[in-house]
């Protein structure tokens, strides 16, 4: 059975990912169809249904709880991996509710935790994660979300954290923050769901026990990124949560789902959220 798959080209996928589209464990007679989009590309082709299997932002996934469901492994959830707020100076609160944000996406998990900590910052401007950067450099922004591997490059190029989302989160629920997961069209058998679950976590243990295995694949992917830049990237956002929830991961993911929908952000839903 062939499925659609669609996961960033971003370290951490591509390093969690490689196992099983490379043939490097048991797929049980499955065979993906892969996808590589941004984060927000993903979201959105979530939204249309687009894809059988797909990584998902956890604030978009709370708009779309009804066509999927959540796998117990593959999910980008951790401490001190949140969003930072980065300008070229420091700015007050007052500041930062007037400022003219880049943000990689509405529907980003990195948003939602940002409108929790500044609800009222509403200048937003929605920008491909990799170009965040260069806008707040080139002033073109007053400030950007920065998510993934720039976390490790901003201050080289003179830039300052005006706030740690994730320290923000981490602070208020005493949780790790729930950043995206993997999940499934609950459209698709019951088995067919449980069997994506069980071969994607093999495909996690197998790069976490096989940390080299994956190199060339995420290099291919990687835009040029120094590889101790990558592997910094794959340490922070794939854990023992990306292997397996478990009961503290499955909190935060339902806490923040609670929090989403206690401040309006996300629709109601009831019903069960995992596979």
């Amino acid at each position: 059975m062939k499925l659609t798959l669609g996961f960033s080209p971003c370290p951490n996928d591509t390093f969690i990912f490689d196992a099983m589209i490379h043939g490097k464990v048991d797929n049980e007679g499955l065979e993906f169809d892969v996808v590589l989009g941004d984060v927000e590309e993903l979201n959105q082709k979530a939204f249309a249904g687009e894809l059988n299997i797909t990584k998902l932002s956890y604030h978009a996934m709370g708009y779309c709880l009804n066509e999927y469901s959540l796998l117990d492994a593959g999910s980008a959830l951790g401490n001190n991996c949140g969003p930072l707020l980065i300008a070229p100076q420091m700015l007050s609160d007052e500041a930062i509710n007037g400022a003219t944000i880049a943000i990689p996406g509405k529907y980003t998990t990195a948003n939602f935790l940002l409108s929790l900590a500044y609800p009222n910052a509403q200048k937003k401007v929605e920008t491909l994660f990799s170009d965040i950067e260069k806008d707040v450099l080139t002033k073109k922004v007053d400030a950007g979300l920065i998510i993934h591997e720039n976390r490790f490059t901003y201050q080289e190029k003179g830039l300052v954290k005006l706030i740690d989302c994730g320290e923000y989160w981490e602070k208020t629920y005493n949780l790790p923050i729930p950043l995206g997961g993997i999940v499934v069209q609950k459209a698709l058998p019951q088995d067919v769901q449980e069997k994506v679950n069980r071969v994607m976590a093999r495909s996690v243990r197998f790069a976490l026990d096989n940390p080299q295995e994956a190199k060339d694949y995420v290099k291919q992917h990687a835009q040029e990124m120094d590889e101790k830049v990558m592997y910094q990237h794959i340490g922070l956002y794939v854990n023992d949560f990306t292997a397996d929830l478990g009961t503290e991961g499955r909190k935060a993911v339902q806490t923040l789902f609670e929090v989403a929908r206690e401040k309006g952000i996300i629709p109601e839903f009831e019903g069960d959220i995992f596979v």
